[in-house]
């Protein structure tokens, strides 16, 4: 006879109903993110699709059929003289360094401020100043005109970045979040070691939170390349056309330009997916981050 001891443990049996629902609970899992996932793709497989179409293809067959033969006239003709694409897309650029550089920058030294300085008025200084995310930001775009046009500023690049080169409402109290978050054991330690306050930002509270500003990085350069109506009032001249802007331009009274339209799109676009590829690490890190805080 055995020992009892000489026995081999056995699993517990998973009874098969329970094996089957959780089987078909992961294959609607799959299901729908699958079709949320194809429901985002789509617009940007049919904006490629089209761009690579010509008008008499497009005109008279059905919007969703392959472009047959393929064809990328409508992107050279962006890039002609009659459209001369690349002056948008360096304009654009050049807005977004400067607004990002200039918003990132305010926007980290704003929100060490509020969350780690000591002042007066403190606190009701920075819930004033976030309540102005709950004003529209086609309120402001009269204001903000009759402003930059008293200043000669109408049709200059100074005109597109100067109202908003600083720190938006949205990344100071996102910022200032994560800032107050942050062990205060480290930052003493490093005022014992004779940090300053400037060193205590950059060295010790900004390498501690690149994560999320890596995240707000990537918010502010979509938020800032897809811009339109401020370009559109304040810079009505070609030469100052962001693409946003010279892509809307592409369409007349007339003709609807849906190939060319398409083609630009595609071009505005294909930055920012490149972008998101590159960072969707960081967004991933800066998610994790926040949940364990």
């Amino acid at each position: 006879m055995t020992d009892a001891t000489t026995r081999t443990p056995t699993r517990a049996r998973v009874p098969r109903s329970a094996g089957s629902a959780r089987l078909l609970a992961n294959l609607l899992t799959y299901a729908f993110l699958l079709a949320g996932a194809l429901l985002m793709v789509a617009p940007f497989l049919f904006s490629v699709m089209t761009s690579l179409k010509t008008p008499r293809q497009f005109n008279t067959s059905s919007p969703l059929t392959t472009p047959d033969p393929v064809t990328t006239e409508n992107y050279v003709s962006l890039f002609g003289d009659r459209y001369d694409f690349v002056v948008p897309i360096a304009v654009t650029a050049q807005v977004v360094l400067v607004l990002v550089v200039g918003q990132m920058l305010t926007s980290i030294l704003a929100a060490y401020a509020f969350a780690q300085l000591r002042f007066p008025g403190r606190d009701a200084i920075f819930w004033v100043y976030l309540s102005t995310l709950m004003i529209p930001a086609v309120v402001t775009i009269i204001p903000l005109y009759a402003m930059m046009t008293s200043l000669g500023l109408k049709n200059s690049f100074a005109g597109l970045v100067v109202p908003f080169m600083f720190g938006s409402p949205y990344a100071i109290f996102l910022l200032r979040e994560n800032f107050r978050s942050t062990p205060s054991d480290v930052l003493d330690a490093a005022r014992i070691d004779g940090a300053g306050v400037m060193r205590r930002l950059w060295q010790v509270m900004v390498p501690m939170n690149k994560p999320i500003l890596a995240t707000l990085l990537l918010i502010t350069v979509v938020s800032q390349w897809n811009n339109f109506m401020w370009p559109l009032v304040i810079a009505p001249r070609p030469e100052w056309h962001v693409i946003t802007v010279a892509t809307a331009a592409l369409q007349t009274q007339y003709n609807g330009n849906w190939t060319l339209v398409m083609a630009a799109t595609t071009i505005a676009l294909a930055p920012l997916v490149v972008l998101f590829l590159i960072s969707q690490k960081q967004i991933t890190s800066s998610l994790g981050v926040t949940g364990v805080r």
